[in-house]
């Protein structure tokens, strides 16, 4: 049954917007997830794309809705009825990141900017278990929630126009790594040699929204060894199965 009063609204000719508290909070991200599987387990036929970010659902639709009001009213039923969906098992993602200043050019502001050493940031980031809360803007940009809020630092006035593929960062209450080369306004603390989207692969992005991650500190010279062995297919990331 439904735990929040939430807010249905049209958006353009194919598509409902259905939004929660605007906030970012675990519950608030536990009730998106269960919707969304609800949606796609119980009207699969009908719907072409289901979007999740942290409070709110953008269902898609393969044509233009006959009666939208109608729609929403089902979905409203849905969300209060007496369903379930079956919880895939979550994975806990360790994920090596090189803190070294070469990798993260943002490092030294933040540190003058929040007083703390390099070495007391890394701490930080490291220490916490994130959750990936959804996938965008770019394919495979994890968005991560879960940063200590000693690291909490407003997004840059003026983006950069060139991020390094694998940056990891700081925007407001989140970190998240960048999966290509982009431009980007958010902090670079360091770097993971990994590649999070690979087109090729049966899953392009191997983690999925309610997984968690572990950032683990690699030095430079395993940055690099681990790089080589991205690009031979020769690394498996390493990982737990954790439903917590």
């Amino acid at each position: 049954m439904g735990r929040f009063n939430l807010v249905y609204k049209p958006f353009g000719n194919q598509a409902i917007l259905v939004e929660w508290p605007k906030k970012i909070d675990a519950e608030i991200q536990e009730d998106v997830w269960f919707f969304k599987n609800l949606i796609k387990e119980f009207s699969v036929k009908s719907k072409l794309e289901v979007i999740a970010a942290y409070n709110s659902i953008t269902i898609i639709y393969k044509s233009t809705i006959d009666n939208v009001y109608s729609e929403i009213s089902a979905l409203k039923s849905l969300y209060k009825g007496e369903n379930s969906v079956v919880v895939r098992d979550r994975k806990l993602w360790e994920v090596p990141v090189c803190y070294h200043p070469d990798l993260a050019p943002d490092l030294y502001s933040l540190s003058a900017s929040k007083n703390l050493t390099l070495e007391h940031i890394e701490s930080l980031h490291t220490g916490s278990k994130y959750t990936v809360s959804f996938i965008g803007f770019l394919p495979g940009f994890l968005y991560l929630s879960g940063l200590n809020d000693l690291l909490y630092t407003p997004r840059k006035s003026s983006p950069a126009k060139q991020i390094t593929a694998g940056s990891v960062a700081i925007g407001d209450r989140q970190t998240g790594i960048y999966p290509m080369n982009s431009p980007g306004g958010w902090h670079i603390i360091g770097n993971s040699p990994l590649n999070f989207f690979d087109v090729n692969a049966e899953n392009p992005c191997f983690a999925a929204p309610g997984d968690g991650v572990k950032f683990v500190s690699v030095s430079i010279e395993e940055h690099r060894d681990i790089k080589r062995k991205v690009a031979d297919k020769a690394y498996l990331i390493n990982y737990q199965i954790s439903n917590d």
